[in-house]
């Protein structure tokens, strides 16, 4: 069985919560601020395959000065970064995050692959309230190389699903990109053993 592992990240407020239970019971809740960090496990088939999920929902009081991600980018196959697009400053988090993940490797957080990313502006419930264009958001996206969308957690529980499902698939094709390329320097590496100590025989 696969394992997938996903990050719902964002400002205090933004939602992430909401979209994690509407994905998981179709079932909407009002925001609510959590003193804990939590990790959401579901089984599910997709293409076939069975997958085994777990959706990582960090604690909204420490979420406000964490941007570092560290411990997040080690673990995580994947992030959604969700922003409200009624609130300017979340939006500025959300590209604070975006920069975090997409800056160049460093030595202590080296990866096979870049971390399959989309970006959320949640709550389109509120367009009327709207501080944040949606050909922001696009450009965003576009900048870091990743989907975009905007949804509403409290209206649109299949485009919710459909949002998971999308970043779900990104993680699998990265992750079979991930197994290809191990594969293929494993072989260069017993290639290279091969023609060493091949050579070394012949010599004596």
């Amino acid at each position: 069985m696969n394992e997938v592992k996903l990050a719902v990240m964002g400002d205090k407020g933004t939602g992430k919560s909401a979209l994690i239970v509407r994905f998981l019971t179709k079932r909407f809740i009002g925001e609510y601020a959590s003193n804990f960090e939590s990790i959401y496990n579901k089984h599910l088939c997709l293409e076939g395959k069975q997958l085994n999920l777990e959706i990582y929902d960090p604690c909204s009081q420490l979420q406000k000065t964490k941007v570092s991600l560290t411990s997040e980018l080690h673990w995580a196959d994947g992030f959604v970064i969700v922003y409200d697009i009624s609130d300017r400053s979340s939006f500025a988090f959300a590209k604070a995050l975006m920069y975090r993940i997409r800056e160049p490797q460093t030595s202590h957080c080296k990866r096979v692959t870049e971390p399959a990313v989309l970006l959320v502006g949640n709550k389109q419930d509120l367009c009327h309230v709207r501080e944040v264009g949606c050909e922001e958001g696009q450009r965003l996206a576009l900048d870091n190389r990743c989907q975009f969308c905007e949804l509403s957690a409290a209206e649109q529980s299949l485009e919710v699903e459909m949002m998971f499902i999308r970043i779900i698939k990104d993680i699998l094709t990265n992750l079979k990109l991930k197994e290809k390329r191990r594969s293929s320097g494993s072989k260069s590496v017993a290639k290279l053993i091969n023609n060493v100590f091949g050579k070394r025989r012949k010599s004596v």
